[in-house]
């Protein structure tokens, strides 16, 4: 289906690479809804792209129900929001794992669920689900992210076999590292062994093509890291032992992980 004149419902509007996802959307003719829980930030989004604004925090499990039904007419769901939730997880408090796993995992899943009825019964719809490269190959101090990524590509690989001769689409947008948004952009880190990023431009891109194709899995990634995730994905054990030797993601984690102290 197409993006230009449907109705298309995007999470994390405010934060992260929710900005690009937000204009490119718009640029193609979407009727966008944005929605985050910060009311300043979002009506900034919202008026920069001429969209409607519905504050929700995805943590709170009636604020996901109170969107889904203000936002029953949606043809494209984009689910983009989520928490970093890097770092020891004996650093995390059971709120802080609850919410975790509330805004990166339950909190689309239901979302998707409360939405699909209305596309099923109109017989045409999309959901498009944002992971990560993370969802496909694990690292030292990430587990609480991996988990979130992980299920949420099983939940949509598995979704999309269900639905199939319904009408309704399912796509799953895995990003390796984004420049110039994110974390990326408020620490500075730089990536592990030279990786190169993408932009969050061509993230945007991807959800788009997503729609208009209906692709299964898009990964938007350099195609050394792609490579590098798919071996790590069948070889984890291979993979565990290369990020022991070189370093692998860990400098960039902890460069994250400190920043997001500073910053609680």
């Amino acid at each position: 289906m197409d993006v230009s004149g449907s109705n298309v419902l995007l999470t994390g509007a405010t934060g992260g690479i929710g900005g690009a996802l937000a204009a490119g959307l718009a640029s193609h003719g979407a009727r966008l809804t944005v929605t985050g829980r910060r009311a300043d930030a979002l009506k900034a989004a919202a008026d920069a792209h001429g969209a409607r604004a519905v504050v929700a925090d995805l943590a709170v499990r009636t604020d996901v129900a109170r969107l889904a039904e203000t936002c029953a007419d949606t043809d494209v769901l984009v689910a983009n929001a989520a928490l970093p939730a890097s770092g020891d997880l004996l650093d995390y408090t059971e709120d802080q794992l609850d919410r975790a796993l509330d805004v990166n995992l339950r909190a689309p899943v239901l979302l998707t669920r409360l939405l699909l009825p209305h596309m099923v019964a109109r017989g045409r719809g999309h959901v498009v689900l944002v992971g990560s490269i993370s969802g496909k190959a694990a690292s030292r101090s990430t587990s609480l992210y991996n988990a979130t990524k992980f299920g949420l590509r099983g939940f949509a690989l598995a979704l999309r076999q269900d639905l199939a001769g319904t009408g309704v689409g399912v796509s799953l947008v895995q990003p390796g590292f984004v420049r110039d948004a994110g974390m990326f952009a408020d620490t500075g880190a730089a990536t592990p062994n030279g990786i190169r990023t993408v932009a969050p431009g061509q993230v945007a891109e991807a959800v788009v093509r997503a729609v208009r194709r209906d692709l299964c899995e898009v990964n938007v990634a350099p195609l050394e890291l792609r490579l590098l995730s798919a071996v790590a994905g069948q070889f984890p054990r291979f993979a565990e032992r290369v990020q022991a030797r070189s370093g692998g993601v860990d400098g960039l984690v902890r460069q994250i992980v400190d920043a997001q102290r500073s910053r609680r």
